[in-house]
């Protein structure tokens, strides 16, 4: 199964936070964080990430689910 992970923009700050704790997940590309692909494993790095976030720009989704940040 996979998830779908994607970066607001606007709300990224680019801290680094999620290439740090999933590099093979997320990247840092220019001004903003993004992930490497839309599609991702179900990665508990992925939440990790999502929870980790300071600007709470990573969305992780379970097809309509929502499952990242945690609340």
């Amino acid at each position: 199964m996979t998830w779908k992970a994607g970066i607001d923009g606007r709300q990224c700050m680019a801290s680094g936070m999620c290439a740090a704790i999933a590099p093979d997940l997320f990247v840092l590309d220019g001004p903003h964080a993004r992930p490497l692909d839309e599609e991702i494993p179900e990665d508990e790095r992925a939440l990790d990430a999502a929870d980790s976030c300071p600007a709470v720009a990573i969305l992780v989704r379970d097809g309509d689910t929502v499952v990242g940040p945690r609340p």
